[in-house]
């Protein structure tokens, strides 16, 4: 970094921080602000959520001996000064690069990443997992739970809740409420919270009581006493306390000496505790302040001015700009059409929607599950639910998708962003098991476009479907097509044929047909464009099964019960001999890099690809002149 940093320099992990006065706290809380600053303007990442946490992270790794008192953070957005403060200080320039270190909590990373996530609202079931671990190994630890005021409007949050308090669990939870995730955070618990922190009644009670009392010492102290019970009425604490939680705060977020005197004394305290913080997200950077959404996840930027350093590709829009305009124009045409989001107005494109047609649009928080059944109950009410989710957030309503939507053959169009390898974000966030986990269900259609143009028709096509029609698509920018914003669909279950060969042919599902074009114009194959995984092509399955020696399918999903897989059922079961190897990902975990890093490493790149062609195409011909020379014998 371009500076010194008088007390963070000193820093290695969290046993050098155990000395430092409390001037050193403050002092050190301004320098990692500025230190998070400076390293994530030059890498991006998450920024805001980190500014917002640091001082909460200063005081728990002073007031707790970490590793062995266990933190278990929420997502980890907010993980970045716990990474710097536990020796990861000098790696911050390698942040969700290739081979460098996670932009999320990682248990392979550092001993002090207790529990890794990159979805919302585990922290609390994990953490309960935790304490019962220790206590029936009779293990001495302390277990604390971060987790953000929009992390829990998850219902697993409080479910994990009720079970911690059932249990007597010993269990500390850090409630960082800043009244932001990464959209505006909406439901019941929300506004509870707002309304009564921010109630006039309250507060001016509260001080008016303190300047009348003050005056009398024991009387302050009676009143104190008076307005924590009272306080239990009407504050989070009732309701908190219903669940078996003793509830302390609102306390100031960012007071680092306020926080280590309230954790010291909460720490010897025994059974489930909530410590209610309150935070500003993006604190201590001005335009972060202000726009807390816009920095939550940045690339690198000008400090100054906020600027983004990354340019524009060619002015193409993303795919998820795509869906935005098609909803827009085909919402001002069907009236019956509606849009849910769990939590991801900005990211799933629907900020201009919900602008359009505030009265059908419905961001239900972050509650994936109840997203699908919502769907499920709007549609069985005759409008035409459209659901806005990201691929890796899917997963958390798959048995709504059975049991609510798929068995009742209803009518939803599932529009999947983040499909396939989405790049920095890692193993938590690769969309590349959403044709495996989708394809299997009834009626439903599966889509695969690769480019713009088929994504628009894709579109039109799941929106007229009658049952599950879904769409899924990458993160990143289009091949910068014209587009015609008409009403066109495809047949469904009918591919298209691009190029034409003799000997070799490549089945592709989705985006990485445009590589798969660039490898053919040097082996001359066939290309098809598959567009549908369900229902499947057979015919042209069974016609380039018929006419080719070598077929390759390709995709950016997981191989294992993918697209491919349904290739193969095809061929089995029309008892077809045929040569066909599936391309995509292994059967390992994907870390984290750039999309073009991570598709070079799975070997689905155009060298990659021609690679794996090559190797496959010599390994038959050896092995069918080993078969030659045996029946020669």
């Amino acid at each position: 970094m371009d500076r010194d940093y008088k007390i963070l320099d000193k820093i290695n992990d969290p046993t050098d921080m155990k000395d430092l006065s409390s001037h050193d706290l403050i002092e050190l809380s301004n320098e990692l602000r500025e230190y998070l600053l400076d390293s994530i303007s030059k890498t991006g990442g998450h920024l805001a959520a980190g500014l917002g946490a640091v001082d909460i992270t200063v005081a728990l790794h002073y007031v707790f001996d970490t590793p062995n008192d266990i933190i278990v953070w929420d997502i980890g957005h907010q993980c970045y000064p716990h990474k710097i403060l536990t020796g990861r200080k000098d790696k911050m320039s390698t942040l969700r690069k290739k081979d460098g270190i996670s932009g999320f909590l990682k248990r392979d990373e550092s001993e002090y990443d207790a529990f890794g996530a990159g979805h919302s609202s585990t922290s609390i079931s994990a953490a309960v997992g935790y304490e019962r671990a220790a206590r029936l190994k009779n293990e001495n630890k302390k277990v604390i739970a971060v987790i953000g005021d929009g992390g829990l409007t998850a219902g697993m949050a409080f479910e994990a809740l009720s079970h911690a308090g059932g249990m007597k669990s010993n269990l500390l939870v850090i409630l960082n409420d800043n009244e932001m995730s990464i959209s505006p955070n909406v439901g019941a618990v929300h506004k509870y919270l707002t309304r009564i922190l921010t109630g006039k009644t309250f507060n001016s009670i509260k001080e008016s009581g303190k300047k009348v009392l003050s005056k009398v010492k024991a009387i302050e102290d009676i009143a104190k006493k008076v307005e924590n019970q009272a306080k239990g009425f009407i504050t989070p604490g009732l309701l908190f306390e219903e669940l078996g939680f003793s509830y302390y705060g609102p306390v100031d977020g960012h007071d680092v000496n306020g926080l280590v005197d309230v954790l010291q004394n909460l720490r010897e305290k025994e059974g489930p505790r909530i410590l209610h913080i309150i935070t500003k997200k993006g604190k201590g950077y001005k335009l972060a302040e202000q726009n807390p959404i816009s920095y939550h996840g940045v690339t690198p930027f000008d400090i100054k001015t906020g600027a983004s350093k990354v340019n524009k590709v060619n002015n193409k829009l993303t795919y998820t700009q795509i869906f935005s305009r098609w909803i827009n124009e085909m919402s001002r045409i069907n009236k019956d059409i509606v849009a849910i989001t769990p939590a991801m107005r900005e990211g799933s494109g629907l900020v201009e929607f919900e602008k359009n047609f505030p009265d059908r649009y419905f961001d239900v928080g972050i509650a994936e599950q109840h997203a699908l059944t919502f769907a499920a109950g709007l549609s069985c009410g005759n409008v035409k639910p459209i659901v806005a989710i990201y691929s890796t957030f899917l997963q958390r309503a798959y048995d709504q998708l059975i049991h609510d939507i798929a068995i009742q053959d209803l009518d939803i169009l599932l529009a999947i962003d983040r499909a396939g390898i989405v790049g920095a974000d890692g193993e938590t966030h690769q969309g590349i098991y959403d044709i495996s986990f989708l394809r299997i269900l009834p009626n439903i259609v599966l889509m695969t476009p690769s480019n713009e143009q088929e994504m628009w028709k894709m579109l039109n096509t799941g929106l007229n479907f009658k049952g599950i029609g879904a769409v899924r698509y990458p993160r990143g920018f289009t091949e910068g097509l014209d587009l015609d914003l008409s009403d066109e669909e495809l047949e469904i279950g009918k591919s298209k044929t691009i190029t034409k060969g003799e000997k070799i042919a490549y089945l592709v599902f989705g985006t990485l047909l445009n590589t798969v074009l660039k490898l053919a114009k040097k082996n001359g194959a066939s290309v098809i464009d598959m567009r549908f995984v369900k229902p499947i092509d057979e015919k042209m399955i069974i016609s380039v099964c018929q006419t080719h020696e070598y077929i390759f399918t390709v995709e950016d999903n997981v191989i294992l019960g993918g697209a491919g897989s349904a290739v193969n059922e095809v061929v089995h079961k029309n008892n077809i001999r045929a040569n066909i190897i599936n391309l995509g990902v292994p059967d390992n975990i994907v870390s984290h890099g750039s999309q073009d890093e991570i598709f070079a490493e799975l070997s689905l790149d155009v060298h990659g690809l021609e690679n794996q062609t090559n190797g496959h195409i010599k390994k038959m011909v050896n092995l069918n002149n080993n078969r030659k020379k045996i029946k020669e014998k």
